[in-house]
């Protein structure tokens, strides 16, 4: 067909179908490897050991254990201690706190997983932005992009670039050194800055209002105080038992005695005439109860955030992170209750909030839920793979007497490879293992820091590559390109390649686009019989600079429900800033890595 070998029309309909899968979403990213994986292997396109490299490819495994290493910082408290300072000094005015935002989240995100720093910062930002008088929409953006920015500055700062190096060593190239891609991510870090501070600013809008969590989420008009009368079937019946919002769309919030004090251990409450019950529902559900003659509903009021802290819990909003397993989940399958303590009273995804039928929700990435939870249970939440916390609370208790230790580390494993004693991969684990050796992480502990789903993404994604490779599906793609370009010249070539990463990343992970994208620029480079390093690095570049779509990257995910944005936002602020990037890509890059 078309003269094309039949596996070379088989992997391009396979790429075509990963593509789909990844921008549809429906099945998870990592179980669409996987699938990709074992459809190359049971094929005959790769042997078994080739289906399997990607779990013990260097990238891999370095990947594992920075995971690792960024959550043994994050356990000392060395984090929150920043976010502390960053606070106090923040406070001065709006373009101090700007300034600061994009110094400190760019340095941190150079060395650590930068989902975790962002996910510090979240609710430091909100709470500040309350302070200046700021609507927090006008930070959170600058924080994510400033994230991703300062990723791309070293090696270790984004899987990106490790996932690019260590196929660049596999095709018998050099490799890229530890702060290799530092002068060009200078570049884009201060164009970024420059933008955003002048016009970008003032092209995000005010979405997130100076509100309590009450009015954010419109909860006026969904909450309400019913008291049990002396004559009620539910007097001296445990909670649990009570059937009293029975084949209705409301929840028992909390329960007070007749003087307004909480009554704790919701499980073993045994219910008493006069007692108050708080109940989340709405207007239509509510008035089904006025029936009732066991049963007072007190005059509505005007709530407020401190009307929940009375008792043992309070009011948080937390963010389904970026590679939850909640996603795709109906509420009513998740028994947030069991695991959290914490009672759902409203969500906000899309832009739209929602405060009925809340059990038949299908969660997404981003999406805000607005918990009323156990005191003692927020830090859970915060800890918790599934949730990013946008709600400022006390600090948790950290190893803080291990920071320097765990800084040493760190230190240490960029140090050692930076200066070429030991390769990446081998510093990481022993990173790791002294990380835990030292006590700042337990095993248990490592285990669960690891993003097993991109684990799986790359391990999966990267046998796609070989397969191109192996069957001259790249070869024929590349030689469609060079046809193409090749009159112009290498540096057309290189721009062609940039701005196919840059808009693929927007719709499929950053990971997954430079896998794909990453061995068709080798093969270009050899075609053209020039050096392949110029098209790795703009692969590697624009596959991590995703700012069109609050999807692309995770950061943009963790802050699209707090900052209450709508996608076109994204669109507006971040598509002259892509533009912009290209254009010194495609000139810059080519300085610094010859041809």
């Amino acid at each position: 067909m078309f003269g094309i070998a039949p596996e070379i029309l088989f992997v391009y309909g396979l790429i075509l179908l990963a593509v789909v899968l990844f921008v549809n979403k429906r099945i998870p990213f990592d179980t669409t490897s996987l699938i990709l994986l074992a459809i190359l292997v049971v094929s005959g396109i790769l042997t078994p050991k080739e289906g399997l490299s990607g779990f013990s490819n260097p990238a891999t495994v370095t990947i594992a254990c920075m995971f690792i290493l960024s959550e043994g910082l994050r356990k000392t408290g060395a984090l929150d201690i920043v976010g502390e300072y960053f606070y106090t000094l923040s406070k001065l005015n709006f373009n101090i706190a700007m300034l600061i935002i994009m110094l400190v989240i760019g340095v941190i995100s150079a060395f650590i997983n930068n989902t975790a720093a962002v996910a510090i910062f979240i609710p430091v930002i909100i709470s500040l932005s309350r302070d200046l008088g700021q609507s927090a929409s006008k930070l959170l953006m600058p924080l994510s992009f400033a994230a991703m920015l300062g990723g791309v500055f070293t090696l270790i700062g984004t899987s990106t670039n490790l996932l690019v190096d260590s196929i660049a060593r596999d095709n018998d190239m050099a490799g890229f050194t530890m702060f290799e891609f530092a002068p060009v991510a200078a570049i884009f870090f201060v164009t970024g800055f420059i933008y955003l501070f002048t016009i970008g600013i003032k092209i995000i809008p005010k979405r997130r209002k100076d509100e309590p969590l009450t009015e954010t989420f419109e909860m006026q008009s969904y909450l309400t105080d019913v008291v049990l009368q002396q004559n009620s079937e539910f007097v001296r019946t445990p909670l649990e038992n009570t059937d009293l919002i029975k084949d209705l769309d409301l929840d028992i919030v909390e329960v007070f005695d007749a003087k307004m004090t909480s009554k704790p251990n919701r499980g073993s409450i045994t219910l008493e005439s006069n007692d108050v019950l708080r109940i989340r529902g709405s207007v239509k559900e509510l008035n089904k109860l006025l029936n009732r003659e066991d049963v007072l509903i007190k005059p509505t009021k005007a709530w407020e955030d401190k009307d929940f802290e009375l008792g043992n819990a309070q009011l948080v909003e937390a963010v389904v992170a970026p590679e939850s397993s909640y996603e795709g989940k109906k509420l009513n399958q998740l028994n947030i209750y069991q695991q959290y303590e914490g009672i759902v009273l409203a969500i906000r995804q899309r832009g739209k909030i929602e405060q009925e039928q809340l059990a038949d929700i299908r969660l997404q990435r981003g999406t805000s839920l607005l918990l009323y939870v156990d005191k003692e249970r927020v830090n859970d939440i915060k800890t918790s793979e599934e949730f990013v916390l946008a709600t400022e609370i006390n600090l948790p208790e950290h190893k803080t007497s291990k920071i320097p230790i765990a800084l040493t580390i760190i230190a240490g494993v960029v140090g050692f490879a930076a200066f070429g004693v030991l390769p990446i991969v081998a510093t990481a684990i022993c990173g790791v293992i002294l990380m835990i050796l030292t006590g700042c992480l337990t095993n248990e502990e490592a285990y669960q820091s690891i993003n097993w789903k991109v684990i799986f993404l790359l391990a999966g994604v990267l046998p796609l590559g070989i397969a191109m490779q192996k069957t001259g599906a790249a070869q024929l793609l590349v030689d469609g390109l060079i046809t193409q370009f090749e009159s112009i010249g290498p540096t057309a070539v290189l721009s062609a390649f940039f701005f196919l990463s840059m808009m693929l990343t927007n719709l499929i992970s950053n990971q997954a686009t430079a896998a794909l994208l990453a061995p068709i620029a080798i093969e270009a480079a050899t075609t053209l019989g020039i050096d392949a390093t110029p098209f790795l690095v703009a692969v590697t570049m624009a596959a991590s600079l995703s700012f069109i779509t609050p999807i692309g990257y995770q950061t943009n995910t963790m802050i699209f429900g707090p900052g209450h944005y709508k996608f076109t936002d994204f669109v507006k602020v971040g598509t002259p800033l892509n533009i912009i990037f290209w254009i010194i890509g495609t000139f810059v890059i080519p300085y610094f890595w010859p041809f």
